[in-house]
């Protein structure tokens, strides 16, 4: 899943030096399972492998920085080879058919079962422990990457939706702290609601209709998933009385506080963050405020964030956008890929880089609470945020669910209210549940 970078946050030095030390072993071939559970030592001098990354996910200083750790581990070189989004997932799936795809892939965490499904990715389970390297990593991230119990996938790095609001819109309405509960999040909204009445298209809150990651939020707090797998049968679930209940929580939500226009709407048209920008909203949803300032500067000092709380008294699960780092079945380099996928998913690499240098949010909850320390008020919170996180089904079907939109038209439905929720919940059901059991 893409998303735009965090906001930034200031380097960390690395504390440790990688607690890996390289040794005479086989740099060529399949990875053969481990009986000791640890990514293969290798010599690999005069070998190299090909990484492919994903335009504008990672830095050059990032991957120069992994890169010179695994040679000096290693002895190996790499190549890395930037793609663009365009084409990338044929592009993937070609890839991966032949006899000699690249050793490496970024691959976004919703797209992993899509690529394993056919044996296209190697199997990492044998050495989870070992890529974790006593990090918890974030459920929006390792889920999606788990086929079958099976991980295909290790987390490479996140972004999280939080509250965006205006503190001066806020303060001129008599709301001068951010709310820590649901009831204080909407008697907030009620007294900027009431002292903008007169304001022509204005929303306290604008949350379009077909916004469904925003709309996930809701149903998951209420106990509700997108679908669940049971004795190999996918089953969508928004007919399951908890999502009913969040469905229901959503649509009242953004009836109460958007406008009636943006029941049928998304995020980009009109754009979410150039109605913040221009007065038009106090407050949306979405993973930084890079895209308001660039419209309007002059708002920074009036930027406040905070996750969203949950009626269930928690905060809103969100759904998780990152990307995970895979190898493919018939790399000629597994090993070396191993070592170099370790590297990249260390603490180390995770604090001093993806976090430090290319600003997203590292890939664990202790990376996560490592980098609080250092964090502002408006960065904290999508910090926060990925604590409690979430993802799309690890079926190889839920990419035909999200580009058909038909995810994004059942809360447009509920949101517009030209289906009843009952109605529009059972036809996308209907509809998905053939999507995700389809061979």
């Amino acid at each position: 899943m893409a998303i735009r970078k965090m906001t930034a946050i200031g380097a960390m030095g690395i504390a440790t030096a990688l607690a890996l030390t390289a040794c005479s072993g086989s740099a060529g071939g399949n990875a053969a399972a481990p009986s000791d559970g640890k990514v293969p030592e290798v010599d690999g001098a005069g070998e190299k492998i090909t990484v492919w990354v994903m335009q504008n996910d990672y830095s050059a200083e990032t991957l120069d920085a992994i890169n010179a750790k695994f040679t000096e581990l290693t002895g190996a070189e790499v190549s890395v080879q930037s793609q663009t989004w365009d084409g990338i997932t044929t592009k993937i799936t070609t890839a991966l058919a032949t006899d000699t795809p690249p050793d490496v892939l970024d691959v976004g965490n919703t797209q992993i079962a899509s690529y394993a499904a056919n044996g296209g990715l190697l199997d990492l389970t044998p050495y989870q422990d070992d890529l974790a390297q006593d990090q918890t990593w974030l459920d929006g991230l390792v889920d999606p990457a788990t086929v079958d119990g099976s991980l295909y996938g290790v987390p490479g790095f996140a972004g999280a939706r939080a509250v965006i609001y205006n503190k001066k819109m806020w303060a001129d309405a008599g709301v001068t702290e951010a709310p820590k509960t649901y009831d204080e999040l909407t008697a907030a909204l009620d007294k900027v609601k009431a002292a903008n009445a007169q304001t022509p298209d204005f929303s306290a809150f604008y949350l379009p209709g077909q916004y469904f990651y925003a709309g996930m939020q809701f149903v998951w707090d209420a106990g509700g998933d997108i679908a669940s797998q049971k004795d190999g049968e996918w089953a969508s679930g928004f007919s399951s009385d908890e999502a009913q209940e969040g469905l229901e929580a959503f649509q009242t939500f953004q009836n109460s506080y958007s406008t009636a226009a943006s029941a049928t709407l998304d995020v980009f048209e009109p754009n979410q963050s150039q109605l913040f920008a221009d007065g038009k909203t106090s407050a949306i949803l979405n993973t930084n405020t890079a895209a308001i300032l660039k419209v309007n500067p002059a708002l920074e000092a009036d930027l406040g964030t905070f996750p969203f709380p949950g009626i269930s008294g928690d905060l809103q699960p969100v759904m998780l956008g990152g990307s995970d780092w895979a190898v493919p079945a018939k790399s000629k380099h597994a090993d070396l890929a191993l070592n170099w996928v370790k590297i990249a998913a260390s603490p180390e690499i995770q604090r001093e880089f993806v976090v430090g240098v290319d600003k997203w949010i590292p890939n664990s909850v202790e990376g996560i609470e490592f980098a609080q320390e250092t964090l502002d008020d408006v960065r904290s919170s999508f910090f926060t945020a990925a604590l409690t996180s979430k993802a799309t089904p690890a079926n190889a079907n839920w990419t035909t669910i999200e580009s058909n939109k038909d995810i994004n038209s059942l809360f447009s439905a509920v949101a517009s209210g030209s289906k009843s929720i009952e109605d529009a919940a059972a036809d996308y059901d209907d509809a998905a549940d053939k999507t995700l059991n389809t061979p």
